[in-house]
């Protein structure tokens, strides 16, 4: 399943990313780690103090690259109005939910401190990004100065994140889909023709 070239912790985060997105912290067993890792107990704990261990790695590295891509379509350029559009249209795997966001829903991870960090981080990173995008749009005469950033970073937040779980309960995008169409055109006259 991985390249040979991966080195036997990297199996083992890529394995664990995978098993958290797809059954989340309590589902994900040691043992499932080892048989997609294609890694023997020995290698595993010779690598991780344990699942824990392992799982922080795995969630650590799955954030940095939300961010990463995130900050991508973010730094594109354009308009703030076009680049909050550019993020809540770029292309994701919507019935596969968040691989963050997904993590709010696993008690498990949000009972321990050590491992909830990485997600609220994202979470707030996020927020406060699109924060600075909409104070961008305000600071330039692109927006309505009624809108208030942390509220609208808030809004877009919960749009996609609360797409995905009505497109996940309904075996479709449409519900992801409907829901971004509607902020856009909320968000759409706020933004004054220039």
């Amino acid at each position: 399943m991985y390249s040979g070239f991966m080195s036997t912790p990297e199996r083992l985060i890529e394995a664990t990313r995978e098993l958290l997105w797809e059954r989340g912290y309590v589902g994900t067993s040691p043992k499932a780690i080892q048989q997609q890792a294609g890694a023997g107990q020995g290698s595993m704990y010779h690598h991780f103090a344990g699942k824990p261990d392992l799982a922080l790695a795995a969630i650590r590295r799955t954030a940095e690259e939300m961010r990463a891509a995130t900050e991508a379509t973010f730094g594109g350029g354009g308009t703030a109005y076009e680049r909050i559009s550019a993020y809540l249209l770029r292309e994701r795997d919507v019935l596969r939910g968040c691989p963050v966001g997904r993590l709010t829903m696993d008690p498990e991870i949000i009972a321990g401190a050590e491992l909830r960090a990485p997600v609220d981080e994202t979470l707030d990173w996020l927020r406060g990004r699109i924060a600075e995008i909409v104070q961008e749009g305000l600071d330039q005469g692109e927006f309505a100065d009624t809108l208030v950033p942390r509220e609208i970073a808030a809004a877009v937040v919960a749009t996609v994140q609360g797409g995905y779980v009505l497109a996940r309960a309904s075996g479709s995008p449409d519900a992801f889909d409907a829901g971004v169409r509607g902020l856009l055109s909320l968000l759409a006259p706020a933004a004054k023709t220039q």
